[in-house]
């Protein structure tokens, strides 16, 4: 039986050797240690809401027990009556859910081991391990010494053994006030390590524990509670993160005098997970809601997973994002543009697109015909998005185009709408702008007077005319008016505590986190739509349906996330200094090594070799080389490239030509796009393009090898590593190794047959409910095939076998 992610069955099995974590495992496994067992768990104290640092945690526990067939336990640490409240238990349990994960029968509070840990403290006493003492807190902060200074012994520390007993058990009985004693470890007042000076285990507190009621008053802390949890259900790693390193030394000793032995649970660390541009403080995040720069712990600007849910952002974006950002030993910070990149991952794959407008120019196209209205019939996803579907968007005489689409004196490298300039509405016609109305009091712009080209229905001219600008609208007459809700980060600056001293770190939020647009407008599709509704607003940005404000007839749009970083200068700052970027994000903010600067700077200048390349530098660019600013219209008007990939394509003319080439040998133009951006531009962070063993050729041929269907897209990324390193033909690769991929299901089912012939409590599981486990079968199959595996035809013979 298993407690991992719940229903999904991705495929992904082990990820042997990727951290230091699964390394052990892996170690503990070949010996044996455990017979087999990865027991993990969740440990949260029911006292607040979780964040994005606690995802990478639960992603982390719950997923290496998944991939491992084993359990995670979701464990609420609920020791201190005065701030927990069943509240915070349902909510932990939501955001867990949310996250895709379930700890089947595996729920449990330390609260439920209030005996055994007080017979464990009874152990200890007896064992003169510990005693009673009747310091009070402060004195007992200055008996422990400093970093150089050792400490001194309590006066009380050498009670008898009967005394201690006889005290701790009036304790308990409730006998005496509030700091009047507390139960301590005897270990040594001169230990390097100040936690192991005599800790506190145990404390009076005269209140109701929200479970338990009065039954106790005194309750254990932390460090005395968690080490024999994680012993009482049997834990094989205990994961924690960085700061509980020093406490490590008092998990074993408490294990080793209460008596447990090997094996055991013990405690690994990891580094826990430093977001820029937010904090991760309960402290922190309270004083924002107490004192009203947030509305509530589910704001959407707020890093916790309430606030990141009811923003729209997903629980496939954020498990990618933790798993993008690692398990490592040292403590570092993340960029935001990579949750951001893993958000628009996602939602770039999987929600449907639209139109909206959210600063309405109305636009009057004079010569079709009053009255008129037609329907245009448009799809919902991009051809390069593996979903089909459509929406029907009405047309009419007067539409609206967003403000900042129209220009009345437009600089140079402005194609969009301007006075005599013709451009493309998006899925309609070519319009030509020949009228500016203006308010006559103000002087501001309030509506275009344009003709239109019945000629160009769907966006292209029968006489092969070309336009550079593409807006989108929305008919006047149709569209739907809505709130719309511009969420950015919460902060202006990466680290907001880097304050001077005195000040405070909310000076560093953002005073645009969040605007507010009450006048803007979406194609009538979305009417009827549910809260929680994605979709892409196309040119603008993601957006969801707010589940709390939004009524029918009366719709709440929240911005997820915009469609590309607009925070370009300080991503390029980051990387600058040191900070590693993922994916997509990186190929956007990261383009190094080409061979000469395009706009013919000298070394060390921006877009010269070595340097960091934002979106505004690759327009500078294309405004410098004609070529590639044709380039760039190529790639989306032709080709048909999604307009990030075509901008970092035509950016810089090494990575343009490399393209191109590709496209002679396979002209697959987006699978080629999908590799030069995802994978191939990673490897240029240490090294130029031209040194990279990978040639247009060899690429492409490896593109044409998946899009055949001759391998699998696991063996296509472990060639692609060989090829980054030696070059090398990959189709010559895939038949020196037979690394084709198998789909016969007469080939692959007797190790179906196998895999569930090797682990029959899993098959138990999975056939109790724990439907999750259909991943770490195929995960156990795409091993044994090296990933030649076709995961589909594998899974279709797990639920067979499984189900049948």
């Amino acid at each position: 039986m298993t407690a991992g992610r719940a229903g999904e069955g991705d495929g992904r099995g082990r990820r042997e050797g990727t951290d230091f974590i699964r390394a052990i495992v892996e170690k503990h496994q070949a010996q044996g240690t455990y017979g087999g067992r990865v027991e993990t768990r969740f440990p949260p104290e029911p006292n607040g809401y979780l964040h994005i640092g606690h995802a990478k945690s639960i992603v982390l526990n719950f997923g290496l027990a998944e991939e491992y067939g084993g359990v995670c336990h979701l464990r609420f640490d609920d020791t201190n009556p005065l701030t927990e409240d069943m509240k915070y238990v349902r909510s932990i349990q939501e955001d867990v859910r949310w996250l895709g994960y379930d700890w089947g029968d595996h729920l449990y509070f330390a609260s439920d081991y209030f005996q055994r840990l007080y017979e464990c403290a009874l152990v200890l006493i007896r064992k003169g391990k510990a005693y009673v003492d009747s310091l009070t807190e402060e004195q007992i902060r200055e008996y422990r010494g400093t970093v150089t200074r050792p400490g001194r012994e309590s006066p009380y520390r050498d009670r008898s053994v009967e005394e201690n007993l006889d005290l701790f058990q009036r304790m308990k009985a409730g006998e005496f006030a509030e700091g009047e004693h507390v139960l301590r470890a005897r270990i040594d007042m001169a230990h390097p390590n100040m936690i192991m000076r005599d800790p506190v285990l145990y404390r009076i507190r005269h209140a109701s524990h929200y479970r338990k009621g009065d039954d106790w008053c005194i309750y254990p802390l932390y460090d005395f509670t968690h080490c024999l949890s994680d012993a009482f259900e049997d834990i094989t790693h205990s994961l924690c993160t960085l700061e509980f390193e020093n406490n490590r030394e008092i998990y074993d000793w408490i294990l080793d005098e209460v008596g447990f032995t090997e094996p055991r649970t013990h405690q690994y660390e990891f580094a826990r997970l430093n977001l820029d541009f937010t904090v991760m403080s309960k402290r922190k995040l309270l004083k924002l809601v107490k004192e009203g720069h947030v509305d509530g712990w589910d704001d959407p600007r707020m890093p916790t997973i309430a606030g990141m849910r009811r923003r729209g952002i997903t629980p496939e974006a954020v498990r990618k994002f933790c798993e993008m950002v690692g398990v490592a030993k040292a403590d570092n910070r993340v960029d935001m543009g990579k949750l951001e990149f893993a958000v628009r991952d996602h939602l770039n794959r999987t929600v449907p697109r639209v139109m909206g407008v959210l600063d309405p120019l109305k636009v009057v196209i004079t010569n079709y015909p009053e009255g008129r209205e037609e329907e245009l019939d448009i799809p919902s996803y991009p051809h390069d998005v593996p979903l089909e579907g459509s929406r029907p968007v009405p047309f009419s005489r007067e539409v609206y185009i967003e403000a900042d689409d129209f220009m009345e004196d437009p600089p140079e490298g402005f194609h969009r709408l301007a006075p005599g300039r013709e451009v493309r509405l998006r899925y309609a016609y070519f319009i030509t702008c020949d009228e500016v109305v203006k308010d006559p009091k103000s002087g501001e712009i309030v509506e275009l007077r344009c003709t239109y080209d019945p000629e160009t229905r769907g966006g292209s001219a029968p006489d092969g005319r070309k336009v550079k600008g593409t807006l989108h609208w929305v008919s006047v007459a149709h569209g739907l008016p809505v709130e719309a809700r511009l969420y950015d980060r919460l902060f202006r600056v990466p680290d907001p505590e880097d304050v001077p001293e005195g000040q405070d770190f909310t000076v560093n939020l953002n005073p645009a986190s969040r605007i507010t647009v009450e006048r803007a407008v979406v194609e009538p599709s979305v009417t009827g739509a549910e809260p929680g509704t994605r979709y892409q607003f196309e040119r603008v940005g993601y957006f969801m349906i707010d589940e709390l404000d939004s009524r029918p007839g009366s719709l709440v749009f929240n911005r997820i996330v915009t469609l590309r970083d607009t925070w370009a200068k300080r991503v390029k700052e980051s990387v600058r200094d040191g900070v590693v970027l993922g994916d997509r994000a990186e190929g956007r903010a990261r383009i190094e090594a080409v061979e000469g600067d395009p706009a013919g700077g000298a070394p060390g200048a921006p877009g010269a070799p070595g340097t960091d390349t934002g979106r505004e530098e690759r327009d500078r660019v294309r405004r410098a080389r004609p070529e590639l600013a044709e380039a760039y219209r190529s790639y989306r008007e032709e080709l048909g490239l999604a307009e990030e990939d075509a901008d970092i394509l035509s950016g810089v003319p090494e990575l343009s030509g490399f393209f191109r080439e590709a496209l002679q040998v396979h002209h697959d133009p987006q699978g080629v796009a999908n590799w030069m951006v995802n994978e191939l531009l990673r490897e240029t962070k240490d090294r130029p393009l031209s040194e990279l063993p990978v040639t247009p050729r060899t690429l492409a041929e490896l593109v044409a090898l998946l899009a055949e269907d001759t391998i699998s897209q696991p063996v296509a990324k472990e060639i692609f590593a060989e090829m980054v390193e030696e070059g090398g033909d990959p189709r010559e690769k895939v038949k020196e190794r037979g690394l084709e991929k198998m789909s016969d299901p007469d080939d692959l089912r007797p190790l179906v047959e196998e895999v569930l012939e090797a682990h029959p409590q899993e098959v138990d599981g999975y056939r109790g409910g724990k439907t999750g486990l259909l991943g770490f079968f195929t995960g156990q199959v795409m091993r044994r095939t090296r990933g030649k595996a076709d995961p589909q035809t594998v899974q279709r013979l797990l639920r067979e076998a499984l189900e049948g």
